[in-house]
C-alpha cells in the first residue's frame, strides 16, 4: 500500500489528463473539498488553505462560481441544504453537487440533469454519514434500498464509457464536534464511526456489483489519522491532495493513459511539509505536487483508540442555469467539448514523445475496474 502514497500528479498532468472532460463530484463536505482540490490543481501546484477547506457556500472559489444554493439561498446544517458549484474554462468543466442522501427527489433531479444535458465523463460520488445519522436511527434497510435505486438510475442515465468512482467514507474520530453533529444526533457521535464502517461495506459491495469502481479511502487513510482535523470528520490539505492524485491515477489507468512513474525525491532537497491547524501553514515547493513524508506513520503501532474512532430544486432542469460548453462563446464561435458545432472546436491536447500523460486516442473502458479484486495490482479491501 505504500505505493499509493508515492503517486503524484502535477498541475500539467492533471490539466492534460482532464482535457475536454466533464467531471462531476457528488457528496458532502468531504467531497466538496475533493472538488476544491481538483479545481485548484487544474490551475496551479499549490494546496488548499485552511480557510478554503472550512468555507462553504461562498460565491466564488478559485475562479469557480456558485450556481445554486449556498449563500444564494439559505445557509444551514440541515438536510435541505443545497450547494451547486461549477468551474468552467475552455477545456475543463468540473461541477459539484452537495447532497445529504444518496437517493432522493433532489438526486432524481440531478440525474435528470445528466439525462437531458451534458453527459459526465467522470463521476466521483459518496454519500454515507448523513444517510446513517440524519434520517432514521435504523438506517440499514433505507440505505441499502437507496443505494440500489441510485446505482440503477445512474447506470441507466450515463453512457457506458463514463467512469464512475464510488469513494468510500474516510475514518471518523471517536469524538465528533462542529456543525455536522446537530443536537438531535449528538448521542450518535461515539458510535457513528462503527456505522460508517458497516455502511462502507454495503456501499462498496453494491457499487462493485453494479460494475462501478470503488476507491477505499477508509482503508488507505486508516494510518493517517494525524492528518484528520480536530472535529473528527474533516481532513487537511495534504490528504486531499493525495485523494486527488489517487483519483487521477485511477482515471488514467481506466482510460489506458500512461502517467510518468514518480521519481524518488532528492533527500538533500526534500522539502518539509508542516501543516498545522493553528496557525495554518504549509511550507512546500510549489512546483511539485503532493509527495508526502509519512515518517510519523512508522511510529504508529496499531489502530489504537483513535481508529474506532427534500425539497425539490427551483429549476426543473439544472442545465438551464449552468454555464456549459455548448453555450459558451470563444473568439466569436460556440465551443462544444463533445459535439461538432458551427464555431471553433478546440483540438485535442498535443502528444509527443516527452508528453506521455496525454491520451493518444479515445480509449474504451477496460474489462476490469482498477480498484477491484479482479486486479491483483490493487489489493483494496471492501
Amino acid at each position: 500500500m505504500r505505493e499509493a502514497w508515492t503517486r503524484t500528479v502535477s498541475h500539467s498532468q492533471a490539466s492534460q489528463l482532464l482535457h475536454n472532460k466533464f467531471v462531476v463530484v457528488l457528496g458532502d463536505s468531504i467531497q466538496r473539498s475533493v472538488y476544491k482540490d481538483l479545481v485548484l490543481l487544474l490551475q496551479r501546484d499549490s494546496y488548499l488553505s485552511l480557510s478554503q477547506l472550512k468555507s462553504k457556500g461562498e460565491l466564488s472559489f478559485e475562479k469557480d462560481s456558485l450556481v445554486e444554493g449556498g449563500k444564494l439561498g439559505h445557509m444551514s446544517n440541515g438536510t435541505e441544504y443545497q450547494e451547486v458549484r461549477q468551474y468552467c474554462t475552455d477545456h475543463h468543466l468540473v461541477r459539484f453537487y452537495f447532497i445529504t442522501r444518496v437517493f432522493s427527489r433532489y438526486m432524481e433531479s440531478i440525474l435528470a440533469d445528466f439525462q437531458h444535458g451534458l453527459k459526465p465523463d467522470v463521476v466521483i460520488v459518496n454519500s454515507c454519514v448523513w444517510d446513517v445519522s440524519r434520517y432514521n436511527r435504523k438506517w440499514i434497510p433505507d440505505y441499502k434500498e437507496n443505494l440500489n435505486k441510485f446505482f440503477v438510475q445512474l447506470k441507466a442515465v450515463l453512457p457506458e464509457e463514463s467512469l464512475v468512482v464510488w469513494n468510500m467514507t474516510m475514518p471518523l474520530g471517536k469524538k465528533i464536534i462542529g456543525g455536522f453533529l446537530v443536537p438531535e444526533i449528538q448521542d450518535m457521535g461515539p458510535t457513528l464511526r462503527y456505522d460508517v464502517i458497516e455502511a462502507n461495506f454495503y456501499g462498496a459491495k453494491l457499487a462493485h456489483a453494479y460494475g462501478l469502481d470503488v476507491l477505499d479511502l477508509h482503508y488507505l487513510f486508516r494510518f493517517s489519522l494525524q492528518h484528520r482535523m480536530h472535529d473528527g470528520v474533516h481532513w487537511n490539505a495534504l490528504v486531499h491532495r493525495q485523494i486527488t492524485c489517487l483519483l487521477l491515477a485511477h482515471a488514467a489507468q481506466a482510460w489506458g493513459v500512461e502517467l510518468p512513474v514518480p521519481v524518488a525525491p532528492d533527500q538533500s532537497k526534500t522539502w518539509m511539509l508542516d501543516y498545522k491547524q493553528a496557525p495554518n501553514r504549509i511550507v512546500a515547493d510549489s512546483g511539485h505536487c503532493g509527495v508526502l513524508s509519512w515518517q510519523q506513520q512508522l511510529q504508529y503501532d496499531g489502530f489504537g483508540p483513535h481508529f474506532y474512532e427534500n425539497r425539490l430544486p427551483t429549476h426543473t432542469q439544472f442545465c438551464s442555469g449552468y454555464i456549459s460548453f455548448e453555450n459558451r462563446t470563444y473568439n466569436g464561435g460556440n465551443y462544444n467539448a463533445h459535439h461538432g458545432g458551427n464555431g471553433r472546436t478546440a483540438s485535442a491536447a498535443p502528444s509527443w514523445s516527452r508528453n506521455n500523460c496525454v491520451m493518444r486516442q479515445k480509449h474504451t473502458r477496460h474489462q476490469y475496474n482498477p480498484y477491484t479484486p479482479q486486479n491483483p495490482k490493487w489489493p483494496y479491501r471492501y
